[in-house]
């Protein structure tokens, strides 16, 4: 069943990587090295990556809108504080959803790439485990992957380290320094990623509400988790999973820095950088929002004329305006 399910993505997987291992043999790199195929592995990144990019504009803007209707999110908290009833819990619920539905906000929506690269990530770690039985003939190719293609791959070496080999199934130790220092890179870009965008992209409002803590907790819980799972998987996944989080860092670094979150660290910068360019930087609001409410403007009183506010003061500090009259000049 699940050879079924990830065959086409394996299929996928194997014609980008031997495309661009043509690529990079016709340019003069040899056949069997394992840069070669490294860079391929690099080059699906990027194709998948470029595939993904509507994708990644929909998660940007399903984040910005949860972040913009945060106010109102905790006004409906605040209503239903302390009240544990089915009741109150159902109702907070419906507002909720109304709110969502009003804004045309989607919480799931920052989650689409993640959960599209995924079968992704396990088709190429099928292909990477299946190289010693292709390379064998112990199993078919995949697509362009033939039995002398695989045997290529299987054998190549990076630093002395096999590509479809791991930390736990390895002897040597150059595979298993690859390995740690491949986990140890693919940790940190995690855990940069992540902290660039609580820290540049987020409202000091929103550090304090509970999806915050939340995102604060998968900051530091995530490297962990590939930390401790990383001895698992091919050298070849883990330069997959180092290209695609140092991708996302740059990816988001440019948008943080070019469409920041309303009221963060990032939106100042930006708002600093218009003003020296002498720009103007317009407020972001959301549909089905009541927009900001602006200062209403002051009247400028005119030499020679009364204004209404002078009026009015007038009236209410109890004092009468006594008329001038104009003297007749007298004749010499």
């Amino acid at each position: 069943m699940l050879d079924t399910l990830l065959f086409p993505l394996e299929w996928f997987v194997a014609v980008v990587m031997v495309g661009f291992h043509a690529v990079f043999t016709a340019v003069g790199m040899p056949e069997d090295s394992g840069w070669t195929w490294a860079l391929s592995i690099v080059g699906l990144v990027i194709v998948l990556r470029i595939l993904l990019i509507p994708l990644f504009v929909k998660q940007i803007k399903s984040s910005r809108r949860m972040q913009l209707i945060q106010p109102e999110m905790q006004k409906i908290q605040a209503k239903y504080k302390g009240k544990k009833d089915a009741e109150s819990r159902q109702k907070m619920t419906e507002e909720t959803m109304e709110l969502y539905k009003r804004t045309g906000t989607n919480p799931f929506g920052s989650c689409l790439p993640i959960l599209l690269q995924s079968p992704f990530f396990f088709a190429l770690f099928r292909v990477l485990n299946n190289l010693p039985a292709m390379a064998e003939g112990r199993r078919e190719g995949i697509g362009p992957l033939t039995q002398e293609l695989a045997a290529q791959a299987e054998s190549s070496t990076l630093f002395g380290a096999q590509l479809s080999s791991s930390f736990l199934n390895s002897e040597g130790a150059s595979t298993k320094i690859v390995t740690v220092v491949l986990i140890i890179l693919m940790s940190v870009t995690m855990f940069l990623t992540q902290r660039q965008l609580m820290m540049k992209n987020m409202p000091a409002a929103a550090l304090d509400n509970p999806m915050a803590k939340q995102q604060k907790i998968i900051m530091y819980a995530m490297p962990l988790v590939f930390f401790v799972t990383g001895p698992n998987f091919p050298i070849g996944v883990l330069i997959y999973w180092l290209v695609t989080n140092i991708w996302s860092m740059g990816q988001q670094f440019y948008v943080i820095r070019r469409m920041p979150a309303p009221g963060s660290e990032a939106e100042k910068a930006l708002e600093a950088r218009n003003r020296a360019k002498g720009k103007v930087t317009k407020k972001e609001t959301v549909p089905g929002l009541p927009a900001a409410d602006e200062t209403p403007a002051q009247p400028t009183a005119t030499p020679g004329k009364a204004t209404a506010a002078g009026t009015q003061a007038g009236k209410t500090s109890g004092q009468r305006v006594q008329p001038k009259r104009n003297k007749p000049k007298r004749k010499r």
